[in-house]
């Protein structure tokens, strides 16, 4: 099985340009054999010749892989210091027109609250936020902008009330802040960075990667950034070696480049 599972990733790695090498192999092992017995396929070797050919089944696939669970202000108290602190700086130190990006955005929950938080601060027509993910599903549910009430919990009501609207048991946010947001496909451990960033958002994400894959993302993004630039990650994620990149902590979630 160990080997079946070799040839697997060598396959996918061809396949879709996801390198399984770099994610924790237990749980996405586990993840993977689960999707494989739903459809009562019979091993990998079986499962790669459906990828190959059925194009449902390879959506599936990458939707299935790629973590996608998120929601609007997730942990508020972040983006309250966010709101209070950390983009009054920003404005401070680099003027109206900040470079953000949302880096692995899922179905877009991040991106928009950035806009929304922003809009706080700064007229809609200053703010752009650049957002990518790896899978092209989540990017298009994300385009589309239409969220569960869960999703949009933690939403201030100020907030919820101006930019969302009502649709059934769901919310449709309005079309002025995804108009603020510009979406693309982007593969932390493959393709190449932006750069001279303010602000890079990437919550919760790598936790599912191996620690070497992690540690190289995070140097790309340190790279990234402007001088006095910021980086927000989750509330499940450390980065250990921070000083020895050359970040600076703010606090527990928010680093900055000197």
């Amino acid at each position: 099985m160990a080997y079946d599972y070799e040839y697997f990733k060598k396959e996918i790695l061809s396949l879709t340009a996801i390198d399984l090498n770099s994610y924790k192999e237990k749980q996405m092992k586990r993840r993977i054999d689960t999707l494989i017995s739903k459809h009562k396929i019979a091993g990998y070797d079986k499962y790669v010749q459906g990828l190959r050919t059925d194009k449902t089944l390879f959506e599936e696939f990458v939707n299935y892989i790629t973590i996608n669970v998120s929601e609007f202000y997730r942990n508020p108290e972040q983006w309250k210091l966010m709101d209070q602190q950390v983009i009054p700086e920003l404005i401070k130190k680099f003027g109206k027109n900040l470079k953000i990006w949302s880096a692995a955005c899922s179905t877009g929950d991040e991106p928009y609250s950035l806009v929304m938080a922003l809009s706080k601060h700064l007229p809609l027509n200053n703010i752009k936020i650049f957002a990518t993910d790896l899978d092209k599903q989540v990017i298009a549910k994300a385009k589309l902008g239409l969220y569960s009430s869960k999703s949009v919990l933690a939403v201030p009501d100020d907030l919820k009330k101006k930019y969302f609207t009502q649709v059934g048991g769901s919310y449709k946010i309005s079309d002025e802040i995804k108009a603020r947001v510009e979406f693309k496909e982007h593969n932390l451990l493959k393709d190449t960075y932006p750069t001279d960033y303010h602000l890079i958002v990437c919550r919760n994400v790598l936790i599912y990667f191996t620690e070497e894959a992690k540690e190289e993302v995070f140097r790309k993004y340190f790279r990234t950034l402007a001088s006095g630039g910021v980086l927000f990650i989750g509330s499940t994620e450390q980065i250990i070696n921070y000083k020895e990149i050359g970040y600076e902590r703010k606090n527990s979630f928010f680093y900055q480049k000197p």
